[in-house]
């Protein structure tokens, strides 16, 4: 008897194999086009009104773009912070001063070549990345854990959203103990 793909479970390796070849396959002016109705979403938001230090991640991979989110943050006035990592698999927000001098990281994210460290305690609002989001807020990352561990010392009253391309929003994702869930998703 054969068995239907569709009625095999996705695991996180399948989830994770499909995903990435859709962001790499996308069409540049799709990515850029959804990436402009994510960033209209988040700044119209109450949440991203009201926050005075927001943490962005820094693009890469064909993910939603950030960088432009980042410079309009900033001409805002807020203060904008980016996740810095160590080889110790622990992230930490640091500063990112407007035209701050921006250098590879240890995964090829560029992060700031002035590591000026911040208090989780002192922002308003993280955005988070992702490869694969429910409706429930349950994330599936690139699977190193980093913003797992990151999250689970936020407090509670500190706002996660996610942002995702439509076909990164799945009916389900498949979750352990150690997976931290978003407040929010925004997509396009």
């Amino acid at each position: 008897m054969r068995t239907n793909p569709k009625d095999i479970p996705l695991t996180k390796k399948r989830i994770r194999t499909k995903i990435l070849y859709k962001l790499k396959t996308q069409k540049e002016d799709n990515r850029i086009t959804k990436s402009r109705k994510i960033k209209h979403k988040l700044f119209r938001s109450r949440m991203f009104k009201n926050a005075k230090t927001v943490m962005f991640y820094m693009s890469f991979g064909g993910e939603v773009e950030t960088i432009d989110m980042i410079k309009e943050a900033q001409e805002l006035g807020k203060t904008v912070v980016v996740p810095v990592c160590d080889k110790n698999r622990m992230m930490r927000p640091c500063l990112l001063k407007d035209r701050g001098a921006l250098l590879r990281g240890p995964y090829g994210i560029r992060e700031p070549a002035e590591k000026k460290a911040l208090s989780v305690r002192s922002l308003d609002l993280i955005i988070v990345p992702g490869l694969a989001f429910d409706a429930k807020g349950r994330r599936l990352g690139r699977g190193k854990g980093y913003y797992d561990r990151f999250l689970q010392k936020v407090p509670p009253d500190i706002v996660s959203i996610g942002l995702a391309y439509d076909f990164q929003v799945l009916p389900t994702v498949p979750t352990t103990e150690h997976d931290v869930d978003v407040h929010a998703i925004l997509f396009a």
